[in-house]
């Protein structure tokens, strides 16, 4: 098991897009969960706690740079690791 105090804070914004500003490889190396309301969410591509919102990737539809198009929900998140 994983010492809590080797684990980095996690951050207000978060992305898991290598190509996004928000995104921190240090953060990824620990397995980290987002609850969205009180219900875990899996499908997160990026969250802000202070926003209240969280990104998932739509089913089919595309950008123009062919990367999955993201919608927003909105609501109360909270980010953790598990």
């Amino acid at each position: 098991m994983t010492d809590s105090s080797s684990r980095p804070t996690l951050p207000d914004r978060l992305s898991v897009n290598p190509r996004s500003k928000f995104y921190d490889a240090a953060i990824f190396e620990h397995e980290v969960g987002i609850k969205l309301n009180g219900k875990e969410r899996f499908d997160v591509e990026e969250y802000c706690i202070s926003e209240g919102w969280v990104k998932v990737a739509s089913a089919k539809a595309l950008d123009r740079r062919g990367q999955p198009l993201l919608l927003t929900v909105k609501g109360t998140v909270e980010a953790f690791y598990r």
